[in-house]
């Protein structure tokens, strides 16, 4: 007679996804290595940003484009190592929660500028509202 199918492997250990974490192999200091290696990276980040700004490494123009590609950067390192985010299975409603906040953001900043577009496009010059008012 054959034993009853768990869904563990022969080896005992549970089959885990990549990002998931096995508790019997994690410990404490692993935990503090993810959070220093996050931090060091982060700090990393800030600093590079504040240098390009204050150096001529770039040229001027493309200055906001380094920073928001550091940015988005630097949002993915707090993402992984900060807030636990991956591809396992069991953080699937944390990336739809994710998902759906960048998309009510996403809406609410292209809302606001076409309101402010439609705004400024639509409003009569200031010498006019100024002769309205006499």
């Amino acid at each position: 007679m054959s034993a009853p199918q768990t869904g563990q492997p022969e080896n005992g250990q549970a089959e885990t996804a990549p990002g998931d974490k096995r508790p019997e192999v994690d410990s404490v200091g692993s935990a503090v290595t993810g959070y220093a290696i996050g931090l060091a990276l982060a700090v990393g980040m800030t600093a590079v940003s504040f240098y390009i700004v204050h150096s001529s490494l770039i040229w001027a123009p493309g200055i906001p484009i380094g920073l928001i590609v550091l940015a988005i950067a630097q949002m993915g390192v707090h993402l992984v190592f900060f807030l636990h985010v991956n591809t396992g299975p069991d953080s699937t409603n944390t990336t739809l929660a994710l998902a759906f906040g960048l998309l009510i953001v996403f809406l609410i900043i292209a809302g606001s500028l076409f309101i402010m577009t439609n705004l400024d496009h639509n409003m009569l010059p200031m010498e006019q509202i100024m002769r309205m008012q006499r």
